[in-house]
C-alpha cells in the first residue's frame, strides 16, 4: 500500500508539473486577465494598510466587532477571504509585500537590514508606479521605519516627495496611560482621553488629516497619484480614544476559544510574547515564562482593547473614504485595504504575532476597481458616506464578489498594478537576486471577472517564521539573523495546514530540508482552529526518506506540495501509524 501511495504522489508530481500544464495555465490567465480592464486607462491607488489586523472584521464573519467603514468598502470590492502574508513580523512581511519577494529573496528576517544592500536592488510597488508617471506619496507606517528601509521609507527610490510620519507617534513608547494609582505607565492597555493627549490628538488621526490633504491637492492633477497610508493600530499598545471601548462591554467579551497551548505543539512553534510582557501592565501580573497562561479577566481586557483599537482604525478608513469621495476621485481611485499580518488574541495560549498560525498569517485583502467591482450609481450622492462606528449598531454589508481560495500578500504587487492599468511585471526566475523587477506572487486579475467556480487544490499560500532554538527562549519572538537556527516553513491549503522546522543556517541563508527539528499537521475540516496536530499519525520519517530521492534542484515549496499530497494521499487511504 505504501509503495502505491508513493507512486501515486510522483504520477501526480508529473502531470502537476509539466510545461505544457504550465504554459497552458499561463495562456488561460493572461488572456482572461486581459478582458477584466477592456479600458487600460490609468485610475489612481489609495493603498491603505493596517498594523497588526487579523481578519476580525464584519465582512470576514466577525459577529463581534464594529467596523462599518471597511465593511462598507467591501461590499463594493472584490473580498480575497483566505489572503495570506509571508512572516507574520512587520518589517519582513512589509518588505516582502511592496517588493514582491519572498523573505528568503529579501533576506530580511528582523528589522535590521535593507535589502538594496543585503540582498538585491529590488523595485518596489509605489518605485513601479512612480516610474511610469505616477505622483507617488507615503503617509504614516507603510515601509517599515529604520534600517528596514534604509531610514528614509525607501525615498527617493519609492516616493515623489519625503514620507510623512505623525509627530504624536514619538508618544506611544512613552508613559501615556494613566494607571490606577493615578500615574503614568507604559501599559498594554491604555485608552486614553484623546484631549489631554500631546497635541489634542493621536497618530492615526494625524495621518488620516494628512492623508486628507494630500488628497486635496492631487485632486485637479492631470497626474495620476499613488497614495499609500499606513495605521498604526490595532498595533499595541492600544492607545486609543476612551470612548471606543464602550462598544465592547467587557461583560460582553469572551475569551478565544481554543485559550490552551495544545498539547502536542512543538515547542519550536511556540511564541511566547515577549513584547507583551514588557509592557508596565503586564508585569504587575507575574506571569511565568514561557507558558504562564494571562489571568482570564485580564484577557477579556486585552481582547476588548484589541477590538475597540479596530473601531478607532476603522472611523479614520471612513474619514479617508469619504475624502475621496467629496473630491470627486472614487470613480478614478483603486482603493487596496490590507494589513501586514494578524495578531493571537489568546489563540492556542498565545498573544501577539510571531508564529505560523492562521491567526496571525491570515490578514484581510479587498480591491475597489471603479467600474469593475463597483458601477457607480449617478443618482446616488455618494460612494463611501462615512459611518460612524460609535452609532452605527447594524452591518450594513453585502458581499457577493469574494474569492475564497489562497492567495498571498506577493500577489499584490502585480495584482494592483494591472488593476490600475498599468503592465504587471513578469514572473520571477527561480533565482531572481539579479532581477530589479519581477513578481515572486500571481497576477489575481482574471477573478475581478470571473465567479470563483469551485475549490482550487493546488491553491496554495506559503509563511514562514524563524526560531533561534528549538524550545522558547528570550529572542524566540523576534531573533536576530545572526541568532537563526530554524526557521519553520508553513503550507496552508483549503484543506491543511502544514509545517515544517527546519535547520537553517544564517550565513549562507541556506536551510537543511533533511534537518528536521519538528512538523504540524491540521486537518481544517474537523478542526479550523488549529488544535490538534496530527503530523506524528502519518509516519513522518517514512515520507521524508522518500521525499529524500528528489533531485537537489526542486524547491522547498514544491517538495512541501510533494509531502503534503502523501500525507493527505494516507489520509484517504486510511493510512494512519498503528
Amino acid at each position: 500500500m505504501k509503495d502505491s501511495i508513493v507512486s501515486l504522489v510522483f504520477s501526480i508530481q508529473s502531470k502537476m508539473f509539466t510545461w505544457v500544464r504550465i504554459w497552458l495555465l499561463l495562456t488561460v490567465l493572461h488572456t482572461l486577465a486581459l478582458a477584466v480592464v477592456p479600458r487600460r486607462e490609468r485610475r489612481n491607488v489609495l493603498f491603505i494598510m493596517a498594523d497588526d489586523l487579523r481578519t476580525s472584521l464584519g465582512c470576514y464573519g466577525d459577529s463581534v466587532v464594529k467596523s462599518p467603514n471597511i465593511d462598507q468598502l467591501a461590499s463594493k470590492s472584490k473580498v480575497f477571504l483566505n489572503a495570506y502574508a509571508q512572516q507574520a513580523v512587520c518589517a519582513p512581511s512589509r518588505t516582502s509585500m511592496l517588493t514582491s519577494r519572498r523573505p528568503d529573496t529579501t533576506r530580511l528576517y528582523d528589522f535590521k537590514s535593507y535589502w538594496r544592500v543585503h540582498s538585491g536592488n529590488y523595485t518596489t510597488l509605489p518605485q513601479y508606479f512612480k516610474s511610469q508617471g505616477y505622483f507617488t506619496m507615503s503617509v504614516g507606517k507603510v515601509f517599515h521605519p529604520g534600517i528596514a528601509s534604509n531610514h528614509t521609507d525607501d525615498y527617493p527610490y519609492s516616493w515623489s516627495i519625503p514620507a510623512y510620519h505623525p509627530a504624536s507617534f514619538r508618544y506611544e513608547k512613552e508613559k501615556m496611560c494613566k494607571g490606577e494609582d493615578g500615574k503614568l505607565h507604559a501599559n498594554l492597555l491604555c485608552a486614553v482621553n484623546v484631549t489631554q493627549q500631546p497635541g489634542g490628538t493621536l497618530p492615526d488621526m494625524e495621518s488620516t488629516d494628512e492623508a486628507v490633504r494630500l488628497l486635496k491637492t492631487r485632486a485637479n492633477d492631470d497626474v495620476p497619484f499613488f497614495l499609500a497610508v499606513g495605521f498604526h493600530k490595532p498595533h499595541i499598545p492600544f492607545r486609543i480614544p476612551q470612548e471606543y471601548l464602550g462598544l465592547y462591554p467587557i461583560e460582553q467579551m469572551t475569551l478565544a476559544p481554543d485559550p490552551n497551548v495544545p498539547k502536542l505543539l512543538p515547542p519550536v512553534a511556540y511564541n511566547p510574547w515577549t513584547d507583551v510582557r514588557k509592557r508596565d501592565d503586564v508585569q504587575k501580573l507575574n506571569i511565568s515564562f514561557p507558558y504562564g497562561p494571562i489571568p482570564k479577566d485580564f484577557q477579556l481586557r486585552i481582547r476588548q482593547h484589541y477590538y475597540a483599537a479596530v473601531s478607532y482604525m476603522d472611523a479614520q478608513v471612513g474619514r479617508l473614504l469619504r475624502t475621496l469621495d467629496e473630491l470627486g476621485l472614487a470613480n478614478s481611485t483603486t482603493v487596496v485595504f490590507t494589513s501586514d499580518h494578524g495578531w493571537s488574541l489568546g489563540e492556542h495560549g498565545e498573544w501577539a504575532k510571531y508564529s505560523n498560525f492562521d491567526v496571525t498569517t491570515h490578514v484581510p485583502l479587498i480591491f475597489f476597481v471603479p467600474g469593475v467591482t463597483s458601477c457607480h450609481d449617478q443618482l446616488r450622492e455618494s460612494t463611501f458616506p462615512f459611518i460612524d462606528p460609535l452609532t452605527q449598531s447594524k452591518p450594513i454589508f453585502k458581499i457577493d464578489k469574494v474569492m475564497r481560495n489562497m492567495v498571498e500578500l506577493v500577489d499584490v504587487f502585480p495584482t494592483v498594478s494591472y488593476m490600475a492599468g498599468l503592465k504587471a511585471p513578469q514572473p520571477c526566475p527561480d533565482i531572481s537576486f539579479q532581477k530589479e523587477l519581477c513578481t515572486e506572487g500571481n497576477n489575481l486579475a482574471y477573478t475581478f471577472q470571473h465567479q470563483e467556480q469551485g475549490q482550487d487544490e493546488e491553491a496554495i499560500s506559503f509563511s514562514q517564521y524563524p526560531r533561534p532554538a528549538d524550545t522558547p527562549q528570550v529572542n524566540s519572538d523576534l531573533p536576530d539573523l545572526k541568532d537563526i537556527k530554524i526557521m519553520g516553513y508553513s503550507l496552508r491549503s483549503r484543506d491543511y495546514r502544514y509545517t515544517l522546522w527546519l535547520g537553517f543556517n544564517p550565513k549562507t541563508f541556506k536551510v537543511n530540508v533533511s534537518d528536521v527539528h519538528a512538523g504540524e499537521l491540521y486537518m481544517l475540516a474537523d478542526d479550523p482552529g488549529q488544535d490538534n496536530n496530527v503530523y506524528s499519525d502519518f509516519e513522518p520519517s517514512v515520507m521524508l526518506t522518500k521525499m529524500a530521492s528528489l533531485p537537489h534542484t526542486v524547491s522547498l515549496r514544491r517538495r512541501m506540495r510533494l509531502q503534503l499530497l502523501y500525507l493527505s494521499a494516507g489520509r484517504k487511504t486510511g493510512r494512519r501509524k498503528a
